[in-house]
């Protein structure tokens, strides 16, 4: 057994204290054994953290040296805290208290206010929102749905990094901030939505550390009781510790020093938010007598990807670089990172599709694969890419694309503009389709610059950026179009991924893969503007897009694959470039060259669609076919189809049972288009039916019997049931 598995599901208790030590490695075995003082432990990605202190307060607590009830382990998800209980429940340690820093503070509050001022504890707010609007409206700002998360998001920074309204502009100028309106407006929206908790006695999650910290503050009583209670505290992820936070733990501690804290300043990606690694980076100048203790085995990822990773760290700059771990792999060697250049964003989201169905093929499960982008808007593409390519997927961390609530709102007035014609005064300066689709979403909040800063207006603006992109790739394509013809477009692409989520391929943002890890990793996009993203603009900016690069790579085991493309559209100038964070690590970018940082390996030229198609010609009237549905069907969707409606339905009745048996949505068999091409060419050979579009090998042998005697008005035999 490794450092960093289990034996089993359900392992067994260990019978001693000594046992509880088995399996450790020596770095993880001195955490464990370091069970006095104030401690750090510097851990790396993949190197066992949670294991590590896990054991160590099980140690201590089947040693006898530490009282089960007198610890208190703080983390930052319920989920991490969950895992932290039942491994110390695995381990003999139950009765130890794990838990969030509000969940902590929310029990303390909710059993010391009686005695403190009397009555229960006011009503915890659950959403703010709403009466973040309602403070908006009584300042007589109107604020959209986007701009409203936004101005919520910021009251949550003001109140963690505890600034007060009136403060609130001043702090965002010195932080160097992005506010999403003006700092003084937020201000005055940030001081009535704090005068409205006031008159309705509601607190909000902040107010529950805001709270405590003050009870603790003003009643030494309280504070002796607590500390009484708690005498050894553990902190995980403690580089995301936010200001607020740190004052209360500074108060539970008072003033001892029995404090374990675990982190890696390499992996602050939330800085947005309020977290610093400014507590860990200083621990040390706290605490000199501090126990340092260092994990640097990865149990995780291969010594290729392990390469790749200190390689992107070796190249970075700041305090948090200065505390870098050098990674050092446990696993057996595997692959050489993959760099494809690609010429345009669709032959790269249909390429990684490709390699994804390779993958899969080659035993890789859907589920242990992930694509990993810097905003959620990226999304779309390879959503639709993996449809193409029969591979199951699902969204982590964000609606799918066409489920947003911006990109309903924006097709409902695209909808709503193409019935009214040349009777929309929208319209009139309007010359071409995507002229026209500007026109449009611009009522819907797209401008020709995107905002500044992150957030939900910067999520919207992608989005709806993103079909604006369409807008123009489609008429790109289909030269005269109409405004109904896109809609009607944009109706099929929502159409063919509105499948109920299955276990996939999974498509995330860099953030929220935070904390997971797969087998293989795709990170798409990696061009400059997009990683560092355009609005990362301190040095301090540009770094935290660094380590959330890095965090990517430390999320992959065994294969992981970065790409970028050259033009965002096909035939676009290839103005873009590779972003900086892989100079000197990609093969040919720099002095380090293949076998350098970056893990050995070749930058592959992807050729997407125009290198593997060539031009397709409509099988009707001979026109080059260049939008992706009418190269399905082979022929332009105004040519008159010859299509068998009853070997159609046929297929489609097939197809759903096939899904069920595989346990697929109906689009991983064939697509639509796919079905219809098959019901209008009736092939009667296998060659003749691996030559429409949608039928590779792969699907041929799996499907092709079945789909052939069905064309030849016999009943299908049986397809291959393998997933």
């Amino acid at each position: 057994m490794t450092a960093a598995t289990h034996s089993s599901l359900f392992p067994r208790v260990p019978e001693s204290a000594d046992a509880v030590l088995d399996g450790l490695d020596p770095e993880q075995r001195e955490v464990a054994l370091a069970l006095h003082g104030p401690v750090c432990v510097l851990a790396g990605a993949g190197t066992g953290k949670t294991r590590a202190i896990t054991h160590r307060i099980a140690y201590g607590v089947r040693a006898g040296i530490l009282q089960p009830a007198s610890v208190l382990a703080v983390t930052f998800t319920n989920r991490a805290a969950g895992e932290m209980r039942g491994r110390l429940r695995e381990l003999g340690a139950g009765g130890v208290q794990a838990r969030t820093f509000h969940s902590a503070a929310l029990r303390q509050l909710q059993y010391f206010w009686p005695k403190v001022v009397g009555g229960e504890l006011p009503r915890l707010l659950e959403r703010k929102i709403q009466l973040v609007a309602e403070a908006a409206a009584r300042c007589r700002v109107r604020l959209d749905r986007n701009e409203l998360r936004d101005v919520t998001s910021e009251i949550e920074w003001a109140k963690v990094t505890q600034t007060v309204p009136a403060d609130y502009p001043a702090a965002v100028a010195k932080s160097v901030r992005d506010a999403p309106r003006d700092p003084a407006e937020i201000g005055q929206i940030y001081a009535m939505y704090e005068q409205l908790k006031r008159d309705r006695s509601v607190i909000d999650f902040e107010d529950v550390l805001l709270l405590a910290v003050g009870i603790l503050q003003d009643r030494h009583d309280i504070a002796d009781q607590i500390r009484g209670q708690y005498q050894h505290f553990v902190v995980d992820e403690y580089q995301d510790v936010s200001p607020l936070q740190q004052r209360l733990l500074d108060l539970w501690l008072g003033d001892r020093d029995s404090l374990c804290v675990v982190g890696d300043a390499s992996q602050t990606i939330y800085s947005f938010t309020g977290a610093t690694p400014d507590h860990l980076l200083n621990f040390r100048t706290r605490h000199p007598n501090a126990t340092v203790v260092k994990l640097v085995r990865d149990y995780r990822s291969t010594p290729q990807v392990v390469h790749l990773a200190n390689g992107l760290l070796s190249q970075a700059r700041g305090r948090a670089a200065e505390h870098r771990l050098e990674l050092v792999s446990q696993r057996d060697p595997g692959p050489d990172p993959a760099y494809t250049e690609y010429a345009d964003e669709p032959a790269e989201a249909e390429g990684t599709a490709r390699r994804i169905r390779d993958l899969i093929a080659s035993g890789v499960p859907a589920g242990e694969i992930a694509v990993l982008y810097r905003v959620n808007a990226q999304s779309e593409v390879y959503e639709q890419a993996l449809a193409d390519a029969g591979v199951p997927y699902q969204l982590r961390g964000a609606e799918r694309f066409f489920e947003r609530q911006e990109v309903r709102e924006a097709g409902v007035a695209l909808r709503g503009a193409a019935r009214a014609g040349g009777n929309d005064s929208l319209l009139d300066d309007a010359e071409d389709l995507p002229a026209q689709v500007r026109a449009v979403l611009s009522t819907k909040g797209w401008t020709t610059e995107p905002p500044a800063g992150s957030g939900a207006v910067r999520d919207r603006w992608e989005s709806l950026a993103a079909l604006v992109r369409l807008a123009e790739d489609f008429a790109r394509a289909k030269p005269g179009a109409t405004l109904s013809d896109l809609v009607a477009e944009l109706d099929e692409r929502a159409a063919a991924q509105h499948a109920p989520t299955v276990q996939g391929v999974t498509l995330a943002s860099l953030h929220a893969a935070k904390g997971l890890e797969w087998d293989a990793v795709f990170l798409v996009g990696l061009t400059e503007g997009m990683m560092p993203i355009t609005y990362a603009k301190t040095d301090e900016q540009v770094e935290e897009e660094r380590r959330l690069l890095y965090v990517g790579v430390t999320r992959a085991r065994f294969h992981l694959s970065l790409s970028w493309a050259l033009s965002r559209s096909p035939g676009g100038r290839a103005s873009r470039r590779p972003t900086r964070f892989l100079k000197g690590l990609r093969p040919g970018s720099g002095s380090l060259g293949a076998a350098g940082a970056g893990g050995g390996g070749s930058v592959e030229r992807g050729g997407g669609r125009r290198k593997r198609r060539g031009p397709v010609l409509c099988r009707v009237c001979g026109s080059t076919l260049t939008e992706a549905g009418e190269m399905k069907l082979m022929r332009c969707e105004d040519c008159p189809s010859d299509m068998d409606e009853a070997l159609y339905e046929r297929l489609r009745e097939w197809r759903s049972e096939q899904a069920r048996e595989l346990g697929q949505p109906a689009y991983c068999v064939f697509t639509d288009k796919t079905l219809m091409a098959i019901a209008e060419c009736v092939p009667s050979s296998d060659g003749e039916l691996a030559g429409i579009s949608g039928v590779g090998a792969r699907k041929l042998d799996r499907f092709g019997a079945d789909v052939l005697a069905i064309c030849a008005g016999e009943e299908p035999g049986g397809a291959d049931e393998t997933p």
